[in-house]
């Protein structure tokens, strides 16, 4: 659905680029997660799609169509097909909720009738239809967000742009609107493209991942992957433990090993039977139990002291366990 090839895109002569040789795609149906710091470039990325920014080399291809090469009237056709969502709203304060979301179809030129009907399936969608006749400044936070999505929706987008959607909600609230834009992707097959410096908001929706760095892809994948066992230096600093390096810890002794487990592997009483049976003790450093979108997954950082902690990872391994040793040495 959208390809960059070789994208940089440089604002001012002399001033570092923004984007520097990007090359990724996203797949029709998926939700595509970018993430980065702030100033790695997310933004720019996500405006080069509906053709906010030009690049300044390399191509932007989204649903067949080079997006620097089209004109006025097939920008405006391309804008139809991608809608956006902001980490302020965007709404028009002078404009009630029901008016917001017909705001598009009405500069589509729409029907009158059918903008009516229109609006109010999207409201019914979004949980706003009671708060039709409102305006913005009477309306939380979440509804606002909720009144973008509807308004991004309203001319039948095959992709949907999240910029930042989240980051200025409650975490309660940010699940909410993350639940909702998990189901647009189920429900209607919209393409998402999600930008976002919060890996929670990554493990709980995305199906694929770019980590960005100065402008730089600094690693690309499964959000599994990236999430339990990342690569580059960037996307460790993002799925970092709260605990932080536990090998160092004072007084941890023996070998530092860190577990994950998936799917159902996540539940089973592994470490008691490993323990049982190899005589190796273990202490518990730190872990986490939670989802990837729909899959379990768990990750426990041990110290493994005593008995043959040998046979103990190797059994861990054989029980569908993967083990990345930490530390091969007492930690001082």
């Amino acid at each position: 659905m959208i390809t960059f090839q070789d994208v940089s895109k440089t604002y001012a002569e002399g001033a570092p680029p923004a984007l520097r040789g990007v090359s990724l795609s996203v797949n029709a149906g998926e939700v595509f997660g970018v993430i980065g710091a702030s100033g790695a470039g997310k933004s720019t990325l996500i405006r080069l799609i509906n053709g906010l920014e030009a690049p300044s080399a390399g191509h932007v291809i989204v649903d067949g169509d080079d997006v620097a090469a089209l004109g006025v009237e097939g920008l405006r056709a391309l804008r139809r097909r991608v809608g956006m969502i902001f980490q302020h709203f965007n709404l028009l304060s002078g404009k009630t909720v029901a008016q917001n979301v017909a705001f598009p179809l009405k500069l589509a030129g729409r029907p009158a009738a059918e903008v009516r009907a229109r609006t109010a399936e999207l409201l019914e969608r979004v949980g706003l239809t009671v708060h039709a006749d409102k305006y913005p400044a009477q309306l939380s936070g979440g509804q606002k967000q909720r009144v973008g999505i509807a308004r991004a929706l309203a001319t039948n987008p095959k992709v949907l742009l999240c910029d930042e959607a989240t980051s200025a909600l409650d975490p309660e609230t940010t699940e909410q609107i993350l639940d909702l834009i998990s189901g647009l992707n189920r429900e209607l097959g919209l393409t998402i493209v999600l930008i976002t410096h919060e890996m929670d908001v990554v493990r709980r929706v995305c199906d694929r991942v770019a980590v960005l760095d100065a402008g730089c892809v600094v690693e690309e994948g499964a959000v599994e992957e990236v999430f339990l066992h990342p690569t580059s230096d960037t996307a460790r600093r993002f799925v970092r433990e709260a605990e932080g390096d536990v090998s160092a810890a004072p007084g941890v002794g023996g070998r530092v090993v860190r577990l994950t487990f998936k799917g159902e592997a996540t539940y089973k009483p592994v470490l008691g039977e490993v323990a049982r049976a190899t005589g190796v003790d273990y202490s518990i450093l730190g872990g986490r139990i939670h989802r990837l979108r729909e899959t379990p997954y768990g990750q426990l950082t041990l110290a493994l002291t005593g008995g043959d902690v040998a046979a103990a990872i190797a059994q861990f391994q054989a029980s569908g366990v993967r083990v990345d040793e930490l530390s091969g040495e007492t930690a001082q």
